[in-house]
């Protein structure tokens, strides 16, 4: 998938995320009542143990949002389903790319 270069807004975001450990295959979308309001389902087929699956979310996150892996870093959550990824410099349009992610798990 080709990286946006599209203008940044200054101020990081906070995105809500429930993953979903050990899935068949790997995918994000859909919408899930969290404790930390609306979030982003990741579903990945890394097992929840040392981290492996946090990991492979943030990867996926990044990757279904087109933007590079370096800029999604966990902010809270380690050790739960429910996280909070922060990224550093999110693209302009950011806000449409997480609707059309909710969207699409619907």
């Amino acid at each position: 998938m080709a990286r946006d270069r599209s203008p940044a807004v200054t101020e990081p975001a906070v995105v809500a995320v429930r993953v979903k450990p050990g899935a068949g295959r790997a995918r994000v979308g859909g919408v899930y009542p969290g404790p930390h309001g609306t979030a982003l389902i990741v579903a990945v087929q890394a097992p929840a143990v040392d981290g492996r699956a946090t990991e492979a979310a943030r990867r996926a996150l990044a990757e279904a949002l087109a933007l590079p892996a370096a800029t999604v870093s966990l902010r809270t959550g380690l050790a739960s389903r429910d996280k909070l990824f922060l990224i550093e410099t999110p693209p302009a349009d950011l806000a449409a790319r997480l609707s059309a992610l909710h969207e699409a798990g619907r």
